[in-house]
């Protein structure tokens, strides 16, 4: 049985900026300005990271 490649439904920030087009500290600065980035809101982790939710990325237009 092949196994099966499932799309995580989050990204950690370097990989939701390179699918948006823009740095990593572009999501973070207005994530810290306005508390979103084109309406993305990312999952704050206890750790600190963020998680960027796939379906609003691409939604935004951002490259899967």
């Amino acid at each position: 049985m092949p196994a099966t490649t499932a799309k995580p439904s989050h990204v950690p920030t370097n990989a939701a900026a390179k699918m948006l087009g823009v740095s990593p500290q572009t999501l973070r600065a207005n994530l810290c300005k306005s508390g979103h980035y084109c309406g993305i809101k990312p999952r704050k982790l206890p750790n600190r990271l963020l998680l960027w939710p796939v379906a609003e990325i691409e939604a935004a237009g951002g490259a899967a």
